[in-house]
Formats: C-alpha cells, sequence, structure tokens
C-alpha cells in the first residue's frame, strides 16, 4: 500500500477506466463532450486501459447476415444526446450511406456494420486509450489515513507503467462460459471464436458439427455453419423440444427503459426474482422469431428432399466429448428415454453463454474495502457506485456485474448512453475542489514507468 509521496507521484487523472469496449467507449464519449463543454480548467482528466491491440466487440461472432437485436438509436450516444456527434446516424453520414440506410427501412443495423461503427467511434477517442495494455494490479494509496488515490498498473510487452486516479470505471466486458469439465481445443469451440476457428478449417471438408445451446448465438452458429459448409451435416443439441422466441413486443420492451433501472434498483428481492423471470425471455436463451422461421424451412425442405443435413437433438443434453486430435465424439442423451447417442464430429461448437467477470480479481487488496451482499455479490449504488468502507475514498464504477442490483440491461447496449451520463454526474458530483484556489492539474496520459 503506498503512502503517496508527492515528489514521484503520477499526475493524478479524475477517473481511469480499464478495459474499452462499448461501454467504456460510451464514457470516453461522455467525457468528451463534457470537456468541450467546459473548457481545460474544468475538464475531466481520464485514462482507458485495453489489453486488446485495437478496438474489437466479439469479433469471433460477426457473421455477415447477422443483426442487431436493439434499435441503431440505442447507440453509444442518442439517448444521452440526440445531438451527439457520435451517433450512429453521424457514422452513416461520414461512410456515405445515410440516405441508403433510410430506404432500408430497417431498425436494426448488420452486426459488422455496427462494429464498424464502434471502431468509427472508438478511433474519434483514442488519445484517451492505451491498446495493448493490460491492467494487472490496482494498489490503494493512503493519505491522512483514507485511501485517497488508486494507483492502476498495466502491462504492455516488457513495458509497465502506473496511472493514478480518483476513480476506477470497469468495463472489462463478459467472460465465455463452458461447462464443468470441458475444455477448450482446435476441436471444441466456444461460440464467441467461431469465425476465427472455422479459419483453420480451410482445405478441409467437414462432415459434421455439432452445436450445443438454444440461444440467438446458437441458432446464428447454426445457420451459419449449415450455410458455410454445404456438405456437412450440422446438429442442434439443446434441452428443450425447439428454439423459443425472445419477446420483442413493445410492452416487453419497456424493461430496458432507463426508468425501469431505477424500478428495479428500488424492488424489493422478491420483485426483483419475479421480474427477471417475466421478463428474462427478451434477452435469455431465445431467439429471433425469423432465424426460428428460416431454420424450420430449411429442415422441412431437407425433409421432403430427402438430404437431411440439418437435424435437431431435441429434449435432449450434450453429456460428454472425447478430443481424439483429429475428431470428437459427442455423447448425447435423451432426457425422456436416458438413451445414448454418439455423434462422431469434426467440431463440438458451445454456445453456452457469459458470465460477467468478478471485480475482485482486478482490485487486489482494494476489494477488502468493497461491500457485498448475503449472496456473496458486491454490492452497488443507484450511480454504478460499489459500496465500499468510508476509509476508500475513491469511486469504483461497474459496467457490467450489476444485473442482480440494475436489471437486465446490467452488460445491455440499451442503458450504456444514459448509464454512462450517470456515472459522468456521480464522478461530478462528489468531485473535490482545487485545493487553496489552485487550478486543476491536467494529466497527459503518460503516468509513471516502472
Amino acid at each position: 500500500m503506498s503512502q503517496g509521496l508527492p515528489g514521484d507521484a503520477p499526475l493524478v487523472h479524475d477517473l481511469i477506466g480499464i478495459g474499452f469496449g462499448p461501454s467504456n467507449v460510451a464514457m470516453a464519449i461522455a467525457l468528451s463532450e463534457h470537456n468541450t463543454r467546459v473548457g481545460r480548467q474544468e475538464a475531466v482528466t481520464a485514462h482507458f486501459f485495453e489489453r486488446q491491440p485495437s478496438f474489437g466487440w466479439h469479433r469471433g461472432m460477426l457473421i455477415d447476415d447477422a443483426t442487431m437485436q436493439v434499435s441503431f438509436l440505442k447507440d453509444l450516444v442518442t439517448l444521452r444526446n440526440p445531438s451527439s456527434d457520435y451517433s450512429f446516424l453521424c457514422y452513416l453520414q461520414s461512410r456515405g450511406r445515410l440516405i441508403d440506410f433510410v430506404n432500408h427501412k430497417n431498425l436494426f443495423p448488420l452486426r459488422v456494420e455496427f462494429h464498424d461503427y464502434f471502431e468509427w467511434a472508438a478511433a474519434k477517442v483514442d488519445d484517451m486509450v492505451s491498446y495493448g495494455h493490460e491492467v494487472v494490479a490496482v494498489e490503494p494509496v493512503l493519505r491522512d489515513g483514507v485511501v485517497e488515490y488508486l494507483d492502476v498498473t498495466a502491462r504492455s510487452g516488457t513495458e509497465t507503467v502506473v496511472h493514478r486516479a480518483r476513480n476506477l470505471v470497469i468495463g472489462t466486458g463478459l467472460r465465455p462460459i463452458m461447462p464443468d469439465g470441458v475444455q477448450r481445443s482446435a476441436r471444441v469451440w466456444h461460440n464467441s471464436e467461431l469465425l476465427a476457428k472455422v479459419e483453420s478449417l480451410d482445405g478441409i471438408d467437414p462432415t459434421r458439427f455439432v452445436v450445443v445451446g438454444a440461444g440467438q448465438s446458437a441458432a446464428e452458429n447454426v445457420a451459419y455453419l449449415h450455410r458455410r459448409f454445404p456438405e456437412a451435416e450440422v446438429c442442434a443439441v439443446f434441452s428443450r423440444y425447439g428454439y423459443s422466441p425472445a419477446d420483442d413486443s413493445s410492452f416487453a420492451n419497456r424493461i430496458f427503459d432507463p426508468s425501469a433501472v431505477d424500478e428495479y434498483f428500488t424492488a424489493p428481492t422478491d420483485v426483483k426474482r419475479k421480474l427477471m423471470a417475466y421478463h428474462g425471455n427478451t434477452n435469455y436463451s431465445v431467439v429471433d422469431i425469423d432465424l426460428i422461421d428460416d431454420l424450420y424451412r430449411q429442415a422441412y425442405q431437407e425433409k421432403v428432399l430427402g438430404t437431411e443435413r440439418l437435424r435437431f437433438l431435441n429434449v435432449s443434453r450434450l453429456t460428454g466429448v472425447e478430443d481424439r486430435g483429429d475428431r470428437v465424439s459427442a455423447f448425447v442423451t435423451s432426457l425422456v428415454t436416458g438413451e445414448e447417442t454418439t455423434l462422431d464430429a469434426d467440431v463440438v461448437v458451445y454456445a453456452t453463454g457469459y458470465s460477467p467477470a468478478d471485480p475482485a480479481g482486478l482490485l487486489g487488496p482494494v476489494a477488502e474495502h468493497c461491500h457485498r451482499d448475503e449472496e456473496g455479490r458486491v454490492r452497488v449504488e443507484r450511480d454504478y457506485r460499489v459500496t465500499t468502507d468510508p476509509e476508500l475514498r475513491c469511486g469504483i464504477y461497474l459496467q457490467g456485474g450489476t444485473e442482480h442490483t440494475h436489471g437486465i440491461t446490467s452488460s445491455l447496449l440499451s442503458n450504456t448512453a444514459i448509464r454512462v451520463g450517470e456515472i459522468l454526474d456521480s464522478i461530478l458530483g462528489r468531485r473535490p475542489a482545487p485545493e487553496h484556489g489552485a487550478p486543476r492539474p491536467i494529466a497527459d496520459g503518460i503516468g509513471s514507468v516502472r
């Protein structure tokens, strides 16, 4: 624990962001717009670290015909600032496609297009980010017996840099989930790496794929592999009778409204559970109805023609895999009869979802100051600030991992623009005044080097 000696301390940032995915790109944009309004002396100083060498968002799932499941108006800025220069519409204008998009009469862009929008927006604020830097430590800095600052250590190759902050904003995204005991390999994939792994099959003529899961990603994987490998059989394994449609009706979509976050946050625990049970089918283990219809139509057509390449092993579970190097055996058990079927396949793809990273894994000794609820989850205030001991004066804000306190939108794009505005307001409201009337120091984004 550092005592924060002033002689060798790095400049203090108002905010350091860990991760630079869509949520923290939106945070950087909100900061940039704020700083443009208020001028240099009242600017919020900030820096972000991203371990990837460049911006990337679920690149392994950028299937050419996959569309977004949220309106383009739920971009990084519009719900917070409809006149922003960082909006999806401004992006379209810069690419020369605004009129074409309007004529398309579609609220849901291609996923590859929205990723390009994210890259475009990230590039406009890339003076705030160090790519290729992984945060390896967060250390508390004591002053007068309290933790006044946090030292964030990031590593890039052999170089290590230390930046000091009054606040952290953690936006490290989600981690792929694999079933217990199953390891990823050249033949056993998680859907997050689909497109990268498919490239390794060039020159190979696969005969069978097995896809596990019943959600949107699983269905997209099935459709893509069936189209990409016209000679291969694609077997979908799930415990339901069929894919369940996502409820994207107008009333149900109110669960993603900013006001729904307020209601969820203040609701009693039993009501929170009920709301998740009622509206989980807006987001979890559900599939767009158009894709369901397309897959059923294809399966029926193949049955009529007697060339069935698309197989659905429903009411079943994949109970084991055996990776033999050149092939993989998938063991599928019927939930009704208990009968086991062995599928000899080239690849097994697990579309088994994601989980948020526990911020405690990054915070090190700082985590000891963070409060948890009776279920061991981090306590989070309405402004997304982690509840901490009073001697920790720094703010730790979460962009994700707050579903238990803020509802379904915790890690989704629907409220990103609003959320970053609320975090910025919280930081500004708690910001210390300059000491003895001195101007605020302007951090140069370099930090100290070890």
